[in-house]
């Protein structure tokens, strides 16, 4: 059994029952639990470390600018005891109501009436004091909503908000950005979604307190103790689905959570936490491109991270010479699971097995014979990114490596530059988000949007073992208690940030009666595969088709 999260302080105010305790167009193709297993040897946390949704280089800020950009001071000694005393609450300006505007989109012939809200689930201390704010966008369907589900997503990072899920996924809004040719400057232009979700479900889009516009309402050291962290986060994140499910009168309707990328850690972990301890059930689980698993071992001793990033790399090189298939990502895979596997825990022994191993992987990559056999066939994503690319003077993006930007240092023996597709998309995001809140909507605030927050990067506390220890046992023990629950996995072929082959590693660990209720599908692309047009229907379909049976 995982550890039991402790019922969070904010639910002391709340009423409710609270438990204790193609190469065609759409080349996709679900994956079902597989009889091939493999032994996942001693984790080494900071080798596959997700970083998807997270500024590359976060800014060194000093204390007092963190504290200046929250509006707080430290707590200061008592100077009769010496003691630290109890943290100010921190005044700021209070964030405009509920605002709320009638909207019109048409999709799949459909002409769909819903209203959009701007609104905030507030926080407290047991003793009734403000600790936070969060901020949602909600998508509702006009209409009676007895029989309608409602969808809760939320980004990644840790330190993202929900824009990337809500204008590049399944918003009713869209955001063209991410892809080849996207820059900082294009136009914001929202246009209808014929990819969103909203024809099958409502949707709620959450940015998690430092990101958007939420915001702590106490100092720095508190926010840390409240918000900062694995466990605190899923615990106020979890609190804030309760409230916003009482407050709208929505506890009966089917319920499923989509997050993205560290989201996807945040996912399984909600999923348990509302099951177990606020005693809330959730129907159906999707998870994009997640950060699942941290146990995969030391890349000088284990086989496995090298296994999780070779398929990735062969899928960059075979779309770029349009063979990018199922049959053929099929070949990349058993070879990446057989041959490739037991050639690396040889090792050296057997010089044989080496230089063919290290022939086929230069052949699957296209990459050049000399940097492969210097790395003794096992390709370092950041090494590969910028050889793959270097003739040309480019940089290839973690996220999609065929997705590049000039090198501005291109004889730098690392890479100086921010990622290409997160360099490109911030600003446009950014910009379509602010005028969507506060022309569109008409909720006012003066406050910066922050799309990517490096203060929270910078707060999380990153020595939390929780972190370490995955959301793999709160997947397991979320569907073991609920058989009728279904996780849906998506994953683009192309990502090194959060590479498939993590995913299809973790699901050949499951039981055999568990893992039939988890189901894999790739996507040509990268983390965002989504941003890619010719995905969008797929997605829609299995997503659509979920809700409909689960």
């Amino acid at each position: 059994m995982s550890p039991r999260l402790k019922p969070p302080p904010f639910l002391s105010s709340m009423s409710g029952p609270i438990s204790e305790a193609k190469a065609t167009a759409n080349p996709l193709h679900p994956r079902t639990a597989r009889s091939n297993t493999i032994t996942i040897s001693p984790m080494v946390f900071k080798r596959f470390t997700c970083t998807v949704l997270l500024p590359l280089s976060l800014s060194a800020l000093g204390s007092s600018a963190l504290l200046a950009q929250r509006g707080g001071q430290p707590p200061q000694a008592s100077p009769a005891t010496g003691t630290p005393a109890k943290p100010a609450e921190i005044k700021l300006e209070p964030l405009s109501p509920d605002k709320s505007v009638a909207q019109t989109i048409s999709v799949h012939g459909k002409t769909l009436h819903y209203t959009a809200t701007v609104g905030t689930i507030k926080l407290t201390a047991p003793d009734g004091h403000p600790t936070g704010e969060v901020v949602f966008t909600s998508y509702i369907l006009d209409g009676d909503h007895t029989n309608r589900p409602v969808l809760f997503a939320f980004n990644g990072g840790p330190g993202a908000a929900s824009g990337y899920l809500n204008f590049g996924a399944v918003g009713p809004k869209h955001v063209i950005f991410g892809n080849a040719g996207n820059s900082p400057s294009d136009p914001p232009t929202l246009t209808d979604n014929p990819g969103t979700w909203l024809d099958f479900t409502d949707e709620v889009f959450l940015d998690p307190i430092g990101t958007g516009y939420s915001r702590s309402l106490v100092d720095e050291a508190e926010s840390r103790k409240l918000f900062y962290g694995p466990t605190q986060d899923v615990e106020y994140l979890s609190t804030v689905i309760y409230k916003w499910l009482t407050k709208n009168e929505r506890m009966p309707s089917k319920k499923y959570l989509l997050g993205e990328s560290y989201g996807g850690y945040r996912g399984p972990r909600i999923t348990h936490y509302l099951q177990a301890d606020l005693g809330v059930g959730v129907n159906g689980l999707f998870l994009v491109s997640p950060y699942l698993n941290p146990s995969f071992g030391d890349g000088n001793l284990s086989p496995v991270p090298w296994m999780i990033t070779l398929p990735a790399i062969t899928a960059a090189h075979l779309e770029n010479e349009g063979k990018l298939t199922p049959e053929a990502m099929k070949d990349v895979i058993a070879y990446d699971e057989g041959e490739y596997a037991s050639t690396l825990i040889k090792g050296p022994s057997d010089p044989a097995a080496t230089n063919a191993m290290i022939q086929h992987v230069t052949e699957m990559t296209g990459l050049d014979p000399e940097f492969v056999k210097h790395s003794g066939g096992r390709l370092e994503t950041r090494a590969f990114l910028r050889e793959i690319h270097r003739e040309n003077g480019t940089i290839g993006s973690v996220y999609d490596s065929n997705v590049t930007d000039p090198d501005p240092f291109p004889y730098s023996s690392f890479q100086q530059s921010g990622d290409p597709i997160l360099e490109s998309g911030k600003a446009t995001i950014t910009e379509a988000m602010v005028n969507f809140v506060t022309v569109t909507v008409g909720w006012k605030s003066e406050a910066r949007y922050d799309l990517l927050s490096s203060e929270v990067g910078n707060l999380w506390d990153r020595q939390n073992r929780e972190t370490e220890r995955g959301s793999v046992p709160d997947l397991r023990e979320a569907i073991a208690a609920d058989p009728k629950l279904h996780v849906v996995v998506f994953h683009g072929w192309n990502d090194l940030s959060c590479p498939f082959m993590g995913s299809i590693l973790t699901q050949n660990e499951l039981p055999p009666t568990l893992a039939k209720q988890v189901s894999i599908h790739e996507f040509p692309g990268g983390h965002m595969f989504y941003t890619r047009p010719t995905n969008s229907d797929e997605l829609h379909h299995l997503a659509e088709q979920t809700v409909a049976s689960h």
